[in-house]
């Protein structure tokens, strides 16, 4: 992009909600700070009631920061809510997310600008690559389990595969949506996908750019099986939540029916797969026991149970 684009003359803010990560949270404002196109602003909002993220941000003033570092605290806990601080915290005509775990790459606030630009769209989405240590079991660095599908550069996002975490949008549009972010999903997993679907449905272009990747460390808590299918049994309560309300396209009675149909064909086949693949690799297995997960979730909202995937007990993950 030349630096006199119509775009690059806008102001830009950085919103990161945050929970009880200080070390994390410390990494990703340095890498702010260190960007080749400097935010206007960055926006941290805290959803510990102790504060306890404040420290990390005096300490990032304290040493000097080229853009303006506001920071509060949203002590009700919930992500909706957090994140709807952030916007209204935020002065920018364009707002870039990314989370208090992830790292940014000198050049990423840059290429995400250079990709709106080039499209011509209202929201960009990128890549959030996950980093799994050495460490790791054989099985979960064989399985890929961390990963999301890619889509071609400039490619409109099918609703179906909206994702947070590396996203910017034009503020003007997130500003003209209730909420933004619905806060009966603050404890449930779905309020960023929600939010970006609201959006397309409103007329705006989002877009996907491969080439201006975050990059997340798995942390230690998240390499077990059993952090997989919570994953997955909350992604499957959410995709079916948000399907049978018509978020994706109009749905009737019967279409409701099948995608329960479908869901329960799904998960016996895929618990017969877990067995017949166990022989041939724990990754394998465990890739058809996380598909099951997924459609149990599905199933789930047939009885009005929900998992509070931000709920303190697993807030940290």
């Amino acid at each position: 992009m030349v630096s006199g684009s119509p775009l690059i003359m806008k102001r830009i803010s950085v919103c990161i909600a945050t929970y009880r990560r200080p070390d994390r949270l410390h990494q990703v404002l340095v890498d702010m700070t260190q960007q080749s196109l400097t935010p206007d602003q960055v926006v941290v909002v805290d959803n510990d009631a102790s504060a306890s993220a404040r420290p990390v941000v005096e300490q990032c003033r304290a040493m000097g920061t080229p853009f303006t570092l506001d920071y509060d605290v949203q002590p009700e806990p919930s992500i909706a809510t957090t994140r709807n601080r952030t916007v209204q915290l935020a002065s920018g005509d364009w707002l870039a997310f990314i989370d208090d775990d992830e790292r940014a790459p000198k050049d990423w606030l840059q290429k995400l600008v250079n990709a709106a630009d080039t499209f011509q769209a209202d929201g960009v989405l990128a890549p959030v690559e996950p980093q799994v240590p050495d460490t790791a079991p054989t099985w979960i660095r064989r399985g890929r389990f961390y990963d999301f599908p890619h889509q071609a550069d400039g490619a409109v996002m099918p609703l179906n595969r909206m994702r947070f975490g590396n996203v910017l949008l034009g503020a003007q549009r997130v500003r003209a949506l209730p909420g933004p972010f619905d806060s009966t999903l603050g404890l449930a997993a779905g309020e960023d996908v929600d939010m970006l679907v609201r959006l397309a449905h409103s007329g705006a272009r989002i877009v996907w750019y491969d080439q201006a990747p975050v990059f997340e460390p798995v942390e230690a808590h998240r390499l077990s099986l059993r952090w997989l299918l919570l994953r997955a049994l909350s992604g499957g309560q959410g995709f079916a939540r948000y399907t049978i309300k018509g978020g994706f396209g109009p749905i009737n009675r019967l279409a409701t029916c099948v995608f329960f149909i479908r869901a329960g064909g799904q998960l016996v086949m895929a618990l017969c797969l877990t067995v017949i693949a166990l022989p041939f690799g724990r990754h394998r297995a465990a890739a058809w026991l996380i598909k099951a997960s997924a459609n149990i979730g599905k199933l789930t909202i047939l009885i009005g149970w929900r998992y509070e995937a931000y709920g303190r007990a697993s807030s940290s993950g």
